[in-house]
């Protein structure tokens, strides 16, 4: 039976391509395109990074991904021992049928019983709706702390008032964060501040900013931070960066050399966009919350906003362009080389002269 690396190395032979032409204008290293011919998954640091650049590879080349991807998957189960539990013993003549016999009424006895929910379901009031079979919309209640979370469709935000609680519903969070508050449907975009008047007595009551939103996927939710507005002024940009957590210059050890982008005497906020050119797997953790991580490819871009710092592991780095946006001034930032893997930090540190730097760090 043909082989997935067969199919890869045969249509690159026949396309007259060696393998560091390749190498360069898919921005994947040589190892790696090599270890995918050879169907030598060892040379990868996961699986992930594997079959994501298999799909690359394949349709660089106009390979069927699925056939190529069925070869691999085919491959890990007959390399896999079979479990003693799945050994087949002999059974009596008469035992299969039986068993074929007893799976057709189950699997009949299951259909009518779906058959029969639908139609239950259906005659009832139809104004829920389910967002995702696998989800569970969540209540918060807003004290007068700053909420900083990632929200899904659904979600509820309930805000104490003289006259009773407001009840928030978030109902967009594709592009835009809409929450739908008893005056309407209230916006806020992208690496905005927005204060909003939830109760219609044209004082604004809510004080919102959205550091994350897909422009592609409404499910992934959005990363917001919210506060109660009680007179004068206030901000929830980027929450407030904590300099107890600030490490000391002295403190900070690795064997590569840092990157300095900026040097102030105070650290503040500052907010990361990361433009995928090409495929990568990329995951990323904000100031030492849950991590993050999917695949990207070309067009695609991921926005971070920290008060301390963000940890970046990168597959692919020349597929990534970094933008960094620190008190209303960019720093353009080129991270790692052609096809190479890293795990980086950019974060603020402090120096021996009570300066702050933020500062790029490679990580061993």
């Amino acid at each position: 039976m043909e082989s997935y690396g067969e199919i890869l190395k045969t249509a690159r032979n026949s396309k007259n391509l060696d393998v560091d032409t390749v190498a360069r204008e898919l921005s994947i290293a040589r190892q790696y395109l090599e270890g995918l011919e050879n169907e030598d998954s060892s040379v990868f640091p996961g699986e992930p990074y594997f079959v994501g650049f298999l799909k690359n590879y394949a349709e660089y080349l106009g390979v069927n991904i699925d056939t190529v991807l069925t070869l691999y998957r085919n491959k890990q189960v007959q390399e896999s021992p079979v479990p003693e539990g799945l050994i087949v013993r002999q059974r009596p003549s008469y035992f299969i049928p039986l068993i074929i016999g007893s799976c057709a009424f189950a699997a009949g006895l299951i259909a009518l019983i779906v058959i029969l929910a639908v139609n239950r379901t259906s005659s009832k009031n139809n104004s829920n709706v389910v967002i995702d079979k696998n989800t569970t919309s969540k209540k918060y209640e807003l004290s007068d702390k700053t909420f900083s979370g990632r929200l899904y469709i659904g979600d509820q935000i309930i805000v104490p008032a003289e006259n009773g609680d407001i009840v928030l519903t978030v109902c967009d969070t594709l592009s835009s964060f809409g929450l739908q508050a008893p005056v309407g449907t209230l916006y806020t975009d992208l690496a905005e501040e927005a204060e909003l008047d939830i109760d219609g007595d044209v004082v604004p009551d809510l004080i919102v900013y959205v550091s994350d939103i897909s422009s592609t996927d409404a499910y992934r939710g959005a990363e917001v931070r919210l506060r109660r507005r009680s007179g004068g002024t206030a901000s929830v940009s980027a929450g407030d960066v904590n300099t107890n957590d600030i490490p000391l210059i002295t403190d900070v050890s690795s064997s590569h050399k840092q990157i300095v982008v900026l040097e102030d005497n105070r650290a503040y906020p500052f907010t990361l966009n990361a433009s995928f050119r090409g495929p990568c797997i990329f995951r990323y953790e904000v100031d030492r919350r849950d991590k993050n991580e999917s695949y990207f490819t070309n067009g695609e871009v991921v926005t971070m906003t920290a008060s301390n710092g963000v940890r970046l592991w990168i597959s692919n780095c020349n597929t990534v362009k970094f933008t960094i946006t620190a008190d209303a001034r960019k720093y353009d930032l080129e991270i790692g080389k052609d096809g190479q893997v890293l795990v980086e930090d950019i974060k603020w540190i402090k120096d021996t002269d009570g300066k702050y730097k933020l500062v790029v760090i490679e990580l061993d």
